[in-house]
């Protein structure tokens, strides 16, 4: 059997109320923060390091709490 799905049914759309080109300073530091903790607790939940910058250097932190440099 061969079935279409639909793109629309494959994707999955964000749901932001206020663009980040209309936000306050404030507001978007608070939404910048928001974004990286949801990356990582999304990260986590499959198993996958959060990989990021720490003072120029290149570290993935795991679940597990380890801390490990890239480079």
């Amino acid at each position: 059997m061969n079935h279409e799905i639909a793109l629309e049914d494959m994707t999955r759309r964000g749901g932001m109320v206020k663009s980040p080109f209309d936000m306050t300073p404030d507001e978007y530091a608070d939404w910048k923060i928001q974004v990286q903790v949801r990356a990582k607790e999304y990260l986590f939940s499959i198993g996958q390091p959060y990989v990021t910058r720490i003072n120029g250097v290149i570290v993935a932190e795991f679940p597990d709490g380890r801390v490990q440099s890239i480079e």
